[in-house]
């Protein structure tokens, strides 16, 4: 397992793992590792949360248990679920074999099926698990109530169980778009950390690490322009993911110099509706990578 023992030590790394942090991001991840706190990361789409809990992983080591949060999510696809076709056929091959089966035998370890929470609990190995749960604000208010005893006591009551506490530490990380205000149950039992766009000049930096085939021109255009186009009242900001993309697109193209004719082609990267189309192409054609 890799020692993360200092915010420096976190940055270096994560870059190793190609995704850069700056101190305040690097720090709070430190410490979710180092405390085994918590932590929640909120920022506008594309600014790396859920980059950042994979990075860390990989850093680490560890496996990455991810739960992608969506309406309706519940304790079946979170925390576990019984397998009632081996329950049922329990129940069969006892009748058949004429003796008894019991509610205590019927809900026992052997049917119990993890999911990315109790996988997490039960966890025994030498190197922590990383959870992330993603985009915990596209969830419902009732899963957050679900979460409560999960992230101020690291562990899980089963109604026909038990209560199942953590075998040993672990890194959880939760992502929020802010889509919906979170409630303060759930906050207290956090550390926060709130990620805002990089610069331009990160920007640049970050498309200089993860897209070395394109010109130092280019990147840097790319940098500038970004972060111009994110002033536009678009439908969909563009975030670092399109960035990044938009950087690979125009480095297969072969653009050494951004100029608009040679960047025109490459606009689905960066923008995601036909008004965005429009208005990014307009912007451009203005000098917004000048």
């Amino acid at each position: 397992m890799t020692r993360l023992d200092s915010p420096d030590a976190v940055r270096r790394a994560l870059l190793a793992e190609d995704h850069l942090v700056d101190e305040g991001l690097a720090t709070a991840l430190h410490l979710a590792v180092d405390l085994g706190l918590p932590l929640l990361l909120e920022g506008e789409p594309g600014v790396g949360k859920t980059g950042a809990a994979a990075a860390l992983a990989r850093a680490l080591g560890s496996r990455l248990h991810r739960l992608q949060c969506y309406e309706g999510l519940g304790p079946h696809e979170a925390l576990y679920e019984w397998n009632y076709q081996r329950q049922l056929l329990a129940i069969r091959l006892a009748e058949a074999q004429g003796s008894a089966i019991g509610e205590e035998d019927l809900f026992s370890e052997r049917f119990l099926e993890d999911r990315p929470l109790l996988a997490c609990l039960r966890h025994d190995g030498p190197v922590p698990p990383v959870l992330l749960i993603d985009e915990i604000d596209r969830a419902d208010d009732e899963f957050e109530a679900l979460l409560l005893e999960f992230l101020g006591e690291r562990a899980i009551t089963i109604p026909e169980f038990g209560t199942v506490r953590a075998a040993g530490p672990m890194v959880v990380v939760l992502t929020s778009n802010r889509t919906r205000e979170l409630h303060d149950a759930l906050r207290r039992r956090c550390l926060y950390h709130w990620i805002d766009f990089p610069g331009p000049d990160q920007v640049t930096a970050i498309l200089r690490h993860r897209v070395p085939d394109a010109s130092g021109d280019l990147v840097a255009a790319i940098g500038r322009g970004v972060s111009r186009l994110r002033e536009l009242d678009l439908d969909k900001a563009p975030g670092m993911a399109e960035a990044i993309d938009w950087a690979r697109v125009l480095a297969a193209l072969g653009a050494d110099v951004p100029d608009p004719a040679s960047v025109a082609p490459s606009l689905g990267a960066i923008a995601k509706t036909p008004d965005d189309l429009a208005a990014v192409g307009r912007a451009i054609r203005e000098g917004a990578l000048g």
